[in-house]
């Protein structure tokens, strides 16, 4: 006798005619439906979404840079005129650099008595500073004015993702146009490295920074006050990472069955009890009026 594969389907089929609608069978599936449809649809929102996860961790996140940092600063000083605003530069490594010119702009401004300075340069992945001053300048003004507003200070790439936020850019938007003319300004920075890791594995390296700042009256060793903007960095040993994750797709289905599968036993059940208790209820009747 020849094996019957049908012996084998645990999804044995009811007749018709041995089935009996009811309305409230009807209530509870239109009612399953649209719950399903709505954890489906909030599922699946959440299965496209990205996801972003941060750690920290210490380590040199960016080893092929060379142990350098690129360095973007944008600020102006409407009192100072642009031949006598200078770029130096020094770190623990031994650099000096005064009067730093490449990838610099000085724009006028306030018709010619202001300057804007914007430069990109590099610093060493080194304890130092770099600072904005008349020092360059051929003939030292008698009282410089150092009242300035910051537009910008960013350290390496710029991160411009939506979900992340960060002090990237914490001095944009420093006003100082209201303190003393002949006072420094330091602005004391704490960097750290940052990495942004996209969903494709690609990273790009940053830099958050924290910021203090004094202001004071600095006298040179002859008694005249040349006043400066100091930047003040050290390096955090600690990196923070922000990593995309999206939901695996065998993770999605499994919920959706889940959902399905939950639903429609849970809303069996209840429809079993109400339709027993509806019988149950007949029969009372019935035995009531006979």
């Amino acid at each position: 006798m020849p094996f019957d594969v049908r012996r084998l389907d645990i999804y044995r089929k009811v007749p018709k005619d041995l089935t009996q609608p009811t309305y409230t069978g009807a209530f509870i599936s239109i009612l399953c439906c649209f719950f399903i449809l709505f954890l489906f649809l909030s599922e699946l929102t959440g299965f496209i979404a990205t996801e972003i996860v941060n750690e920290l961790y210490v380590d040199d996140p960016d080893k092929d840079s060379g142990g350098k940092i690129d360095v973007s600063l944008n600020i102006s000083l409407p009192n100072l005129h642009c031949d006598l605003v200078g770029l130096d530069i020094q770190d623990e490594m031994g650099r000096h650099e005064v009067g730093h010119i490449d990838n610099s702009m000085k724009i006028p401004i306030n018709q010619g008595e202001g300057c804007r300075f914007e430069g990109k340069f590099t610093i060493n992945k080194v304890p130092g500073n770099f600072h904005v001053s008349t020092h360059s300048a051929t003939a030292q003004p008698q009282n410089p004015d150092m009242t300035h507003s910051i537009h910008k200070l960013a350290f390496g790439d710029t991160l411009q993702v939506h979900n992340v936020k960060g002090a990237f850019n914490a001095l944009g938007g420093a006003d100082k146009l209201s303190s003393n003319p002949l006072a420094s300004h330091d602005y004391i920075l704490k960097i750290v490295p940052t990495v942004y890791e996209d969903l494709s594995g690609r990273q790009r390296f940053s830099y958050q920074y924290t910021v203090a700042n004094k202001e004071y009256v600095a006298y040179s060793h002859t008694g005249r006050i040349i006043p400066a903007i100091w930047f003040r960095y050290d390096l955090s040993p600690i990196t923070v990472k922000y990593t995309e994750r999206r939901q695996p797709f065998y993770r999605f289905i499994t919920t959706i069955c889940a959902i399905v599968g939950g639903t429609f036993t849970v809303a069996g059940i209840i429809d079993s009890c109400i339709f027993t208790a509806s019988e149950a209820w007949k029969k009372i009747q019935i035995g009531k009026m006979s």
